[in-house]
């Protein structure tokens, strides 16, 4: 009897890999464990490991396969391997000149037996070509489904000087690493580098880094900035070493002596982690790349420099004249001793060129993070694969690391610089209002006792924030002083939020402590009668989700009233803006849209009135076709509003108006159960992850915090209070429709992370 297996689609990587030192292994290694983190379900990946000469290697268990480069046999048979192997999919290969030099004809023929589709990475393009090496590029490239380059550059050469058709080339840059950003002072005095101005280049060292250019301009460096050190990160490149041992580095040594540098040079002969490389290039005041050869199309090296923002002076290789310009880096000439002196001197007496130059190098290279990089890999693939691979995004840990980070004993911190809080943007109470109903939402997920500790802070503010007449001001500044914004604004919509926050803290009160629960009921009614003067739109819908949820623990008719006179003003609204192809309360959709039908829905579920659940179905939808497209969802611009027969503006999402659209999802889903809210649910989140109109992730997995926006071509990488603390509402949201073992194991891994985070802090 036939049986029809499925098998998991396989992408066989053909590539250098760890434990062999070489920089590809390691790009490899970093782009695979990207693509198994955001696609884990999506498709496996394999290696087939390629080794030269006699050297093996114990490889890890993805290793799959491995390619003796020097055996001309060795192809033929890898490929009906590969050919018969049900499970592969596609092959992707990492072309360096070096790795096939000896059997070039033997790896094109390998290319042509195969019959899976093929995508060949070129990590060097060598322009001007001769009639021979364009013959064996053509042959290359006329085997492959797709082509990736790492630079438009490399793209340019292609299509000029080897007459490759555009279609066939994809340019995805060099991944870089996520950082955290540690306090640079801190980590120097982790190094024993305390009080000295850091020059620093890293690799697999060789002559053609042409180091000897910065040990011979030092001199002149020291002479105005003695505090100088210039640390040489790497061991010397493996096949150096196999062809003239040490020879290079003991060059560079023997400089050193001569100019009398030992105080000023350290030589770090160590392939570091990657965690204390990245310390290292943290701590650097200024990175250099002085390779010599011209034709360098991309570096490693110095893309990991970029994400840790370092000020960066480089020779012009074409990665370099590519990323960096006046306001990102320097360009000197090749060897030019003088040029480097000149320009390491201007940067180190002017700190604040220093700074900008750091944060425009961060902010030019963050699309290239390995989280992107991995997106833009898969989206190929499955353009190319011949059975379409279903893109599934994986859902990250939940991660409250950030939020605890920008909140003080005050409450949670408004603004942040990148990921670091910005305690002179003070503190609002729109910000601890969510971050209160975000904290709950994770209490009553995880049951984790130290949430209580957040949870009583972000309340212990929206109290602090009533008057006398039961309503609420907004903004405090550092010192908890109110500033002079709370009387030039309309504070409406944060009294309803905080009506919101409190009307949810208090439908925990089975799970809370007693002595919250009274304090907020207090907080809550003392404000309830002001609600009925409220008639900004988003204020009432906000009030109408915070009684929803009062009423859940307290059914009063007072709260009903209220309620109803709310609900019926949105409906009047409504009548009065809605037409046959406008189904909206306003002329215009702007900010927090979702919340206005999802109140209305509210208030159905609550007093069964038909027209409530009429116009919230009807304007929900309304608001979904505007929202959602073949790309995925696309909100409400916060640069241009959608007027009533205008254009959408196709740039300024917030990440709040993607969390509150999955807010608004998931009540429509449960009280309707209708599928098509709830994968538009699943949509949605994955917009955070990458599914987006820029293709790049917004959420920040390694600090937990979530960028401020996406604008026309870039992410804003602000991590503030109001996208963090909506990005874990979104997440948590989601995290209800897994089944029960999915989130027992959410749950457990949160734990772990607060028990691992107290021994760390000695709180046992």
């Amino acid at each position: 009897m036939k049986t029809n297996i499925e098998y998991t689609p396989e992408i066989l990587f053909l590539t250098s890999y760890p434990p062999r030192q070489c920089g590809i292994a390691t790009y490899s290694q970093d782009l695979i464990k990207a693509l198994n983190n955001k696609f884990s379900g999506s498709f496996s990946i394999k290696v087939c490991a390629l080794e030269s000469g006699e050297a093996t290697f114990h490889y890890p268990a993805e290793v799959k396969y491995t390619l003796k480069t020097s055996l001309s046999e060795a192809y033929h048979q890898l490929a009906q391997t590969i050919n018969n192997d049900k499970t592969v999919k596609i092959v992707l290969i990492q072309h360096e000149y070096g790795f096939f030099q000896k059997q070039e004809e033997a790896f094109l023929q390998f290319l042509y037996l195969l019959i899976k589709p093929v995508v060949m990475v070129f990590h060097t393009v060598l322009p001007k070509v001769d009639v021979i090496l364009k013959e064996k590029v053509n042959r290359i490239a006329n085997a492959c489904e797709a082509i990736i380059v790492m630079t438009n550059n490399s793209a340019k050469i292609l299509v000029e000087d080897y007459d490759i058709l555009p279609a066939k080339i994809t340019v995805i840059p060099h991944g870089t690493h996520l950082v955290l950003h540690e306090n640079k002072e801190l980590l120097k005095e982790k190094y024993g580098l305390k009080g000295r101005k850091v020059l620093s280049t890293f690799g697999l060292i060789s002559s053609g880094k042409s180091i000897e250019t910065t040990l011979e301009a030092l001199p002149a460096i020291i002479k105005e900035n003695p505090e100088i050190v210039f640390l040489v990160i790497g061991k010397t490149h493996p096949e150096v070493v196999k062809i003239e041992g040490e020879k290079y580095r003991e060059y560079l040594e023997s400089i050193v002596k001569l100019y009398e540098l030992e105080n000023h040079v350290v030589f770090i002969n160590s392939y570091l982690t990657t965690p204390v490389l990245l310390e290292y290039l943290q701590l650097t005041d200024i990175y250099l790349f002085t390779s010599i050869d011209p034709n360098q199309a991309v570096s490693g090296t110095f893309s990991y420099a970029m994400s840790c923002a370092c000020p960066i002076i480089s020779t012009p290789i074409p990665h370099a004249k590519e990323v960096l310009t006046k306001d990102t880096g320097i360009i000197v000439d090749f060897k030019d001793l003088r040029q480097l002196a000149e320009n390491i001197i201007l940067l180190l007496n002017n700190e604040p060129l220093r700074n900008a130059l750091s944060i425009n190098t961060l902010q030019n290279i963050v699309s290239s993070a390995w989280e992107n990089s991995a997106v833009a890999h898969a989206m190929l693939l499955n353009k190319i694969s011949v059975s379409k691979i279903p893109l599934r995004f994986s859902l990250p840990e939940i991660n409250i690391n950030h939020i605890k980070r920008m909140t003080t004993n005050i409450g949670i911190i408004q603004f942040s610089k990148i990921n670091q809080p910005d305690i002179d943007s003070g503190y609002t109470l729109d910000d601890n209002a969510r971050a209160l109903i975000a904290l709950c939402m994770h209490y009553e997920m995880s049951g984790i006792k130290k949430d209580l500790i957040y949870i009583k802070k972000y309340f212990n503010f929206i109290k602090y924030c009533q008057q006398p007449s039961g309503n609420f001001l907004n903004y405090a500044d550092k010192d908890k002083t109110f500033t002079e914004q709370n009387y030039s604004v309309n504070l409406d919509d944060a009294n309803g939020r905080a009506v919101w926050a409190l009307g949810y803290l208090v439908s925990l009160k089975k799970s809370l402590p007693d002595e919250i629960i009274s304090d907020a009921e207090a907080v809550i009614h003392k404000i309830l009668p002001n609600l009925e003067t409220i008639h900004s739109t988003r204020a009432m819908a906000f009030a109408i989700k915070g009684l929803y949820y009062l009423n859940s623990t307290t059914n009063s008719s007072e709260n009903l009233s209220i309620i109803k006179t709310l609900a019926n003003r949105l409906v009047d609204m409504y009548k009065h803006e809605s037409d046959a192809e406008w189904n909206w309360f306003e002329d215009s959709l702007t900010y927090a849209n979702s919340v206005l039908p999802e109140a209305v829905l509210d208030a159905w579920m609550l007093i069964g009135e038909p027209i409530y659940k009429k116009i919230a179905m009807s304007s929900f939808d309304f608001l979904l076709s505007k929202t959602f497209n073949e790309n995925g969802i696309e909100v409400i611009s916060n640069k241009n509003w959608l007027q009533k027969g205008a254009e959408k503006c196709p740039f300024g999402e917030q990440p709040i108006d993607v969390a509150y659209t999955i807010l608004a999802l998931s009540n429509f889903y449960d009280a309707f159960k209708k599928d098509t809210y709830f994968q538009k649910m699943k949509i949605a989140f994955d917009w955070f992850l990458g599914n987006n109109r820029l293709h790049q992730i917004v959420y920040n997995p390694y600090t937990g915090g979530c960028y401020d926006g996406m604008e026309e071509n870039n992410v804003n990488l602000n991590q503030g209070a109001e996208s963090a603390v909506s990005y874990l509402m979104a997440r948590l949201t989601v995290e209800k429709y897994l089944n029960p073992e999915e989130t027992q194991i959410s749950c457990q891994l949160i734990i772990e992370k607060e028990v691992k985070g107290m021994e760390r802090s000695g709180n046992n």
